[in-house]
Parts: structure tokens; sequence; C-alpha cells
């Protein structure tokens, strides 16, 4: 855990078994299996605290390591010693940093996540992320999700919470500025949070064809995160801000050569 002190982190030499090397799909899908099924255990029993969440969130930092993918993050000073509660904004490209993003800030923050409902409904998961507290919307009635994330988003930074989340209607390998929504920074102003954009290329875990939580895994793409500089909702309008966070998102993508639509195409 000690490893996310510092602003930067990076995949080091990594040993990798024969399964991994020869059959990385088999061998990440293998090792996430019990690894949910474990935590899921401990949230029916209960016993799944904020300590065991982000322990969890590093095994799955371990997996996609020895699964063979580089991890590289950056940005960490930005959020890890400020004392007031953040709402993290990040594009959503896969499931890969629902369970990777809690042992960056988990250790600095206390956290949860605005999430869509049906993660609070998946078979076994449903125990791990109802232990969270988190927000749960629909993504069907955009007024009604507000009204929730508003409702409730102040209720969590009211005891304490940071947040995590993703405007974005659905996970996907292209930022679309257009399908980005400003949900998390009309929360941060309701309640005087800071704003932090969140830049992620997670592709190594491809989104699936059929089923959308079992794609492909690329041991050759990265997994590259970035932290902006903290947003005072206090000083700036909504509009800016959110142009702020789409910004920075963007041109990082840009750089690391993912697709971004902008908001005059």
């Amino acid at each position: 855990m000690e490893r996310f002190n510092d602003d930067t982190y990076k995949t080091g030499k990594i040993s990798q078994n024969i399964t991994a090397k020869l059959f990385p799909g088999v061998y990440f899908y293998a090792r996430l299996a019990a690894l949910v099924f474990s935590a899921s255990k401990k949230a029916k029993q209960g016993v799944y605290d904020d300590k065991e969440w982000y322990k969890s969130s590093f095994v799955f930092l371990n997996i996609l390591e020895k699964t063979g993918i580089n991890v590289s993050i950056n940005g960490i000073n930005n959020f890890k010693n400020q004392k007031r509660p953040i709402v993290f904004i990040g594009n959503h490209m896969s499931t890969l940093e629902t369970f990777l993003l809690p042992c960056i800030i988990a250790p600095h923050k206390k956290l949860t996540f605005v999430v869509k409902n049906t993660l609070v409904e998946y078979p076994v998961f449903k125990h791990v992320m109802r232990s969270r507290n988190p927000i749960v919307v629909t993504r069907d009635n955009p007024r009604n999700d507000l009204k929730t994330v508003l409702q409730e988003g102040t209720d969590r930074i009211e005891k304490g919470y940071s947040l995590i989340v993703f405007p974005q209607t659905t996970r996907s390998n292209i930022f679309d500025l257009n399908q980005f929504n400003s949900i998390g920074v009309k929360l941060a102003s309701k309640t005087n949070a800071l704003v932090i954009p969140v830049a992620l290329k997670t592709d190594a875990w491809a989104n699936g064809k059929k089923f959308k939580d079992f794609g492909k895994i690329y041991t050759n793409r990265d997994v590259l995160i970035s932290f902006g500089e903290p947003i005072d909702s206090t000083l700036e309008n909504k509009k800016r801000i959110h142009n702020k966070v789409s910004e920075y998102i963007a041109a990082k993508l840009k750089k690391w050569g993912a697709e971004v639509i902008t908001g005059e195409e």
C-alpha cells in the first residue's frame, strides 16, 4: 500500500508464470474470479470495510501486472494531501478502472462511486458494490439521475466521502465530449468540493462484444492514469470547470493515442 505515496507509479520488473505468458486471458479471469468471490463472501458477512476494499484493489493491481500489463500513474500528489472532499471526474473506458482506482485513492480519501444500477444487481459482485455505499443511477433518465446524485452526493460529501464520477453514458474506447455530461461538476459546485479530472486509458481489459465485462485481455496495452490539478468549485463557474475537465482528459487521451470526438464534430 505504500507504493502510492509518491506522485507517480510505474510497474517494475514482474515475474510471470507460464500460464500468464501463454494464456493471459485465462490467467487474468481465473485470478479475478477468485478475488471477486473472496471479496463477495466478506461483504455478505459484513466485514468488507474500507481497508478490505483497497486491499482487494491492490490484489487486482498485482493480477494486472502478473498478467503482463504495465501500469503507469501520475498526479497522485494532486489529491493525497487535500483536506476537502473531492469529486473525481473521469472518462469511462472499461471495467478496469472500477477495480483499480480504489487502491490508488482510498488510502488517502474515504471513497465511493456513482455507479449504474446494474453493478449493484450483478451476480456475486453486487455484494461488494453495495457494501461501498455507492450512489446508484439508471442512465435512462438524466433528470432523475441528476436529482439522485445531487441529493445522495451531498449526503456522502457531508459525511466526508470523496466521489468518483464517470459522466459518460457507457464504457467506451472513444472519448466523445458530446456524451460527457456535467453531473459531477454540478455536484461539486453544490457541495463546494474540489474537482480533480482523471484521464484513463484502460483498454488493456477490452469491452466484450457479446458480454461487455468479458472482453479480450491485451498485454501490449499499458494502463495509463493521470490525475489533474484540483479545481476549486467555489472560485469558478460550472461551465468553465466542465470545460477544464473535458480538455484535460481529451488532451491526455490524444497524447496516448486514444480516439477523441470533440463537441464540435
